[in-house]
């Protein structure tokens, strides 16, 4: 048996599955172990070991019977926000605590027919409603990086933060994450990772639990680029069961990564220039501008002028739609239901429900959701920041039409932080961590975090690539372009 192989890529684990060096119950079991071992990452929330090793050895004989997809046999994580049948599925919220679903979301089915493995559902924010995981029901999770000797936990970001902590500790070969304003591009860069958020659409968002409806995609979470590739190729597709999803078929991603941009143009915006951004992050950036440069691509400087209005646009409308989606969480159907007192009615039931099961930072979204929805506020705010939307899409669309064929940012304002260093008394610090990552969201484009260093205190830092809509190939050749020529391979040092 191959040592250490949930250290492999999924490319490497394929190969080797396909060769027969390795069968997908060693390497099942090979993750499961260092899934043991790292539970003082808390990453996992509830593990299933069974159903790995059922999935495990009928991909063996699936790859025996030579009918094997790309990720048969693969171990991954599945973040909790995905439904997955007869195995609890909580979104990290007390409210749902005892929810087992008794249908697969679109996205896990799609995996599991693969032939994939499902080694446990991940930690991540409540309701996917936080930066830095430390809103979830389940306690942090914890990023397997440390600053040089300096034993401070750190966040692995969010809201996929289980996803990245996994994923950068080995303790899956890749994971599901969404993202709704950066919960799949900002942990990956946190964590050293690769993480893809596809263009809204692509990637069916049904059996997922809602956050912001018009917001949400589900993506991968991976060691390298072309494991993106080939983990987005098995999760995409139209889906009949979520009207948002498009009916376009799904190119061969992994066959994109043809490691050619000349000629390309790359756009860099500057707006994206942000006042005190620390010296580290704008020199990263400049790097990575010379990386694409002498790739051959074309440097473009763009603007994107509503870029600034791109936060506050978007905690109006996301809160907007949590709380029209977290309305369902009521006692009356499912999960939690709070012990009344004689005489309670249902409003009694739905208040003390809803302030039992929901953290404080989903009470918080829902309260401004419902604020600015509600009559007399609509227009101010929520009308308002709609039409903003449209201008900061309207902007991408016009540097697009323009020629440029992918955008080049950093993904976020800083190295991780310290669990607790920003969950002071102002959240709007917590939300700054968005700042490079929501307008992807709020244009229904996708996105991409690479690895392309270390800052002074060892902690990874990432650049992100924006590609043009259903052009997720074209965007991952570009990932893959700069991946190469950071040459990124550092690990995190083993304390847990």
């Amino acid at each position: 048996m191959m040592t250490n192989a949930n250290e492999l890529t999924i490319a490497a684990a394929r190969d080797a599955l396909r060769k027969g060096e390795l069968s997908a119950t060693d390497l099942t079991m090979a993750c499961l172990t260092a899934m043991d071992a790292g539970d003082g990452l808390n990453a996992y929330v509830h593990k299933t070991p069974e159903i790995a090793l059922e999935q495990a050895r009928a991909a063996d004989a699936r790859i025996k019977g030579g009918d094997a997809p790309d990720l048969c046999g693969i171990p991954l994580g599945i973040k909790d926000l995905f439904c997955t049948k007869g195995v609890p599925s909580q979104a990290a919220s007390k409210i749902l605590n005892g929810f087992r679903p008794e249908y697969e979301s679109t996205v896990t089915a799609k995996l599991f027919d693969a032939g994939a493995v499902m080694l446990g559902k991940l930690n991540m924010d409540e309701f996917a409603m936080g930066s830095s995981n430390e809103t979830s029901c389940y306690g942090n999770a914890i990023n397997p990086w440390r600053r040089g000797n300096d034993e401070t936990a750190l966040t692995p970001g969010g809201s996929s933060g289980g996803s990245a902590a996994a994923v950068a500790a080995d303790l899956c070969l890749a994971a599901t994450g969404t993202d709704t304003g950066g919960s799949i591009r900002q942990p990956a860069a946190f964590t050293g990772i690769v993480g893809i958020k596809p263009t809204y659409g692509r990637v069916s968002r049904w059996g997922i639990v809602a956050f912001a409806s018009s917001l949400d995609q589900a993506g991968p979470m991976t060691k390298s680029v072309r494991d993106a590739a080939i983990f987005l190729g098995a999760m995409a597709g139209h889906d009949p069961k979520d009207s948002t999803s498009a009916d376009l078929p799904v190119p061969d991603f992994e066959a994109a990564l043809t490691g050619d941009i000349r000629g390309k143009k790359i756009g860099i915006p500057r707006e994206y220039r942000m006042e005190g951004m620390p010296a580290e992050i704008e020199k990263l950036w400049t790097d990575g501008i010379a990386m694409m440069k002498d790739a051959g691509a074309e440097i473009v400087d763009i603007s994107l002028p509503h870029t600034k209005y791109a936060l506050p646009a978007y905690y109006v409308i996301a809160p907007a739609e949590a709380s029209s989606n977290l309305a369902r969480y009521d006692g009356v159907r499912y999960g939690h239901r709070a012990k009344l007192a004689q005489g309670d009615g249902i409003t009694e039931m739905y208040e003390k429900t809803r302030a039992e099961g929901f953290g404080p930072e989903v009470q918080r979204r829902v309260m401004i959701g419902t604020y600015v929805l509600s009559a007399g506020f609509y227009d101010a705010y929520y009308n308002r920041a709609r039409r903003v939307r449209a201008l900061i899409k309207r902007d991408f669309d016009q540097v697009f039409a323009a020629g440029i064929d992918a955008i080049l940012t950093p993904a976020t304002p800083s190295a991780a932080f310290g669990l607790g260093e920003m969950a002071s008394a102002d959240p709007i610090q917590m939300y700054l961590n968005d700042v490079f990552t929501v307008t992807v969201n709020l244009a229904g484009l996708p996105g991409i975090s690479v690895p392309m260093g270390l800052d002074r205190q060892g902690l990874p830092l990432g650049l992100q690539l924006i590609g043009r809509p259903w052009e997720e190939g074209d965007l991952l050749n570009h990932a893959h372009v700069l991946e190469q020529a950071a040459g990124f391979v550092a690990k995190p040092a083993k304390w847990w």
